[in-house]
């Protein structure tokens, strides 16, 4: 019997419109009366999860950045971030390569300039940033820099392929097809999901993942039931167990009613 699911948020409960369906909304809800535990696990920033939250009326942990924050209420039951050298290194690299980053401390987002791609990443996430010069921000408790370029895919995998490879101690990866995420090497999804296992006292087999990018194949491995979107990527589908509809088909739906409310 699932007891947990963890549920990746963009792509996977949102559709591209980052809006999601009443059917969607009523499984939830429906797994939520029956006392099964529903965790969003995202790479968005705490605030921008916590908004998600509440529509769908979830009381439970928002695990955010990639697994590095892990909020209960107002209490922080996992934090990992970025050591500061590697931040100063990543920050460097990006002002040589005329990359966009973005920078997340204190569960704020910070941007050097305020251009269309900041505009476009806030608005679409009904977020806010500060402008502020990135060595003029202590580096200690970076949760997580992402470095964006929404006009050449291409661009952002040779970033993480590239990258992955001269820092192997970090956490780098692609969680859409335009943003390449920087963060600490025990700050992913697995890591997460492990601790909230452990942390509740469960077994692989009480647990479903789901999600839709890359950076959703380590979600997806530390569940007992795997389940990739229709959506997904070829990666996150080569780990699933089970290959459901695509978001905009109510694929998370269909997806709980066959392995989590059938019974219910």
């Amino acid at each position: 019997m699932i007891k947990l699911v963890c549920t990746d948020i963009d792509g996977t409960i949102l559709k591209e419109d980052f809006t999601f369906s009443e059917r969607v909304k009523a499984s939830i809800m429906r797994m939520t009366k029956e006392g099964i535990k529903v965790v969003l696990v995202t790479g968005r920033m705490h605030s921008a999860a916590k908004h998600i939250a509440i529509d769908l009326g979830l009381n439970t942990p928002i695990v955010s950045y990639q697994g590095g924050l892990i909020i209960d209420g107002h209490d922080i039951l996992y934090e990992r971030c970025l050591a500061p050298n590697y931040a100063h290194e990543i920050i460097c690299w990006a002002k040589e390569n005329n990359v966009h980053l973005n920078l997340y401390s204190d569960d704020k987002l910070y941007v050097e300039s305020d251009d269309y791609i900041a505009k476009r990443y806030a608005g679409e996430r009904y977020t806010t940033y500060q402008v502020k010069p990135f060595d003029e921000i202590p580096l200690k408790g970076i949760h997580k820099l992402l470095a964006i370029n929404f006009e050449n895919p291409d661009i952002v995998t040779k970033w993480q392929q590239e990258m992955a490879e001269r820092y192997p101690e970090l956490y780098i990866v692609k969680s859409t097809p335009f943003f390449c995420e920087f963060s600490n090497l025990e700050a992913s999804k697995y890591c997460a999901v492990k601790f909230l296992q452990e942390y509740w006292g469960l077994r692989d087999e009480e647990i479903l993942t789901i999600g839709d990018q890359d950076n959703d194949i380590k979600l997806l491995e530390a569940g007992g039931t795997k389940v990739a979107m229709g959506n997904g990527t070829d990666g996150v589908k080569a780990v699933a167990d089970y290959i459901t509809d695509t978001v905009d088909n109510d694929g998370f739906a269909k997806a709980m009613e066959i392995f989590v409310l059938e019974g219910c």
